[in-house]
């Protein structure tokens, strides 16, 4: 594993107001399985996409086997041996599994597709991968574990060099991954070079020769994985040392609670492990853990967004069957998303139809808020929250990002929330905006709300929380409250230390 099979070296890329990377280096060795891992935001899919040709960088260099090369697009990343299996496989499921694996380059015979070709080599290919099934099945009859089969099956007919397996093991079952990590060994073994991108770092010392660690768009290090324990790699992603941990300043959030408004009693669903939990008023309760470990899923289950799978929730001790958001909205909870690009706005509304959305949703479809009502209340939050914007009718999209954030709290608050739930509320915006929402937070938990707080940034959860409970590999592995909540106990937990 000593030759370079791939190297990137001083890459920079920008966008409107973003620094996305900052002279990063990452180096692929021949037959290596190298994990890149970071938190959300630290550059990952960026470096990725400059790879594969979905953006140009601004600078640095790009070597594959030693020869200089500046990947144009995915397909002529694909034609240097440069493939992709993504989290969702970017495959057709009413294609069948052999016209995935050859789409757009079917071998031909007198001028037709050769399908007894295409069918002959597809079984080939996966039976390489040790799976056995029906080729000429479209590939809606199989589970996702197989599609990523299929997408892998399909790099390797293309003689792939590198093979960048991005969150491959998200939607899978721990026997599916297993399946997984062989065919990665011996692809490793066949001298392939693989880019692993997970969230899961017991999967990361499982299969990984290699860690390179990326924070806030800039290179940390590439270490050997038998070398870097795992508290010391959660140190580095996060970017505190352990040893700076022993003193660390103790939580400045809420300690005294109130009623409790919200029970969820041994919960499930198909994305996080059964949990419990009990959420007060007057109380920030945050959920802590690295990306992608449940505390997303957590708070999209708690609100109906995600299907329970088994447990109760009890809203005032009274029993609640939450089977959509709207149930979980008409008894007083609130939920602002992690992505508000996707999940948050309606861009092409304006800034008051935004705001007065869940309040409507509330109130019903046959109770319609009129013109009026609905800028006099726009017209409070905006100035409540600071909105910087010339009047209500502005489209939301032409705000800042900041702005954006502040009309998606507005929507909620609008509403009169008992509990409200806030992921990554603060995630792309500036400092000042920053302060202005943690401090809103905490107003809000003296008041006699209940908050849930999410946030990748530590010194911000350590602010805002009174009680934590944190979560890893999509499991809560306990709380925390009051003067056990510093840095050093969550990473504690998080790397396998137990409750403290």
């Amino acid at each position: 594993m000593n030759k370079p099979l791939l190297k990137m070296s001083g890459i920079n890329k920008s966008f409107p107001g973003v620094v996305a990377l900052k002279d990063v280096n990452f180096t692929l060795r021949t037959g290596e399985i190298h994990a890149l891992l970071g938190e959300n935001g630290a550059g990952k899919s960026t470096l990725i996409k400059v790879l594969t040709g979905v953006y140009q960088a601004d600078s640095g260099t790009i070597e594959l086997n030693g020869i200089p090369i500046r990947t144009q697009s995915p397909k002529h990343a694909q034609e240097l041996g440069i493939s992709t299996v993504y989290q969702e496989a970017n495959l057709c499921d009413n294609l069948t599994v052999a016209e995935n694996i050859f789409i757009g380059r079917e071998p031909m015979k007198r001028g037709r597709i050769d399908w007894e070709e295409i069918n002959s080599r597809s079984r080939k290919l996966l039976e390489s991968l040790n799976l056995n099934i029906d080729v000429t099945q479209t590939l809606d009859n199989y589970s996702v574990a197989i599609k990523q089969m299929v997408a892998i099956a399909r790099a390797l007919d293309i003689s792939a060099k590198v093979l960048i397996l991005d969150e491959p093991t998200s939607s899978l079952d721990k026997a599916e991954c297993q399946k997984l990590f062989e065919v990665m060994r011996k692809l490793r073994n066949d001298k392939m070079g693989i880019i692993f991108i997970t969230h899961f770092l017991d999967q990361v010392y499982e299969v990984s020769d290699k860690i390179t660690v990326l924070r806030n768009g800039m290179f940390v290090g590439d270490f050997e994985a038998d070398k870097l324990s795992k508290l010391d790699l959660i140190g580095k992603m996060i970017g505190k040392d352990y040893e700076m941990l022993e003193k660390a300043v103790k939580t400045e959030g809420l300690t005294c609670k109130g009623e409790t408004f919200l029970t969820a009693d041994n919960i499930a669903s198909s994305s996080v492990k059964p949990f419990s939990l009990e959420i007060n008023k007057n109380e920030v309760f945050g959920l802590a853990g690295l990306l992608g470990s449940g505390r997303t899923e957590t708070a999209r289950v708690i609100f109906g967004a995600d299907k329970s799978e088994g447990g109760k929730i009890f809203v005032k001790d009274e029993e609640r069957h939450f089977k959509n958001p709207i149930d979980a909205i008409k008894v007083g909870i609130g939920y602002c998303p992690e992505d508000r690009k996707v999940d948050g706005i309606l861009p092409d509304l304006s800034i008051k139809e935004n705001i007065v959305l869940a309040l409507q949703t509330k109130k019903g479809l046959f109770k319609f808020i009129d013109k009026k009502t609905q800028k006099e209340i726009a017209d409070k939050y905006i100035k409540l929250l600071d909105i910087k914007t010339p009047d209500s009718e502005q489209l939301i999209k032409n705000l800042s990002g900041g702005n954006q954030q502040k009309a998606i709290l507005a929507r909620w608050l609008a509403t009169e929330p008992d509990l409200l739930i806030l992921d990554e509320p603060t995630k792309g915006i500036d400092v000042g905006t920053k302060a202005e929402i943690q401090k809103l937070v905490l107003e809000l938990a003296s008041n006699g709300m209940a908050i849930v707080f999410i946030s990748s940034e530590m010194d911000e959860m350590l602010r805002c929380c009174g009680r934590m409970a944190v979560y890893s590999e999509k499991q809560k592995l306990g709380e925390l409250s009051g003067e056990q909540i510093n840095e050093k106990a969550i990473m504690d937990m998080i790397a396998g230390g137990g409750a403290q």
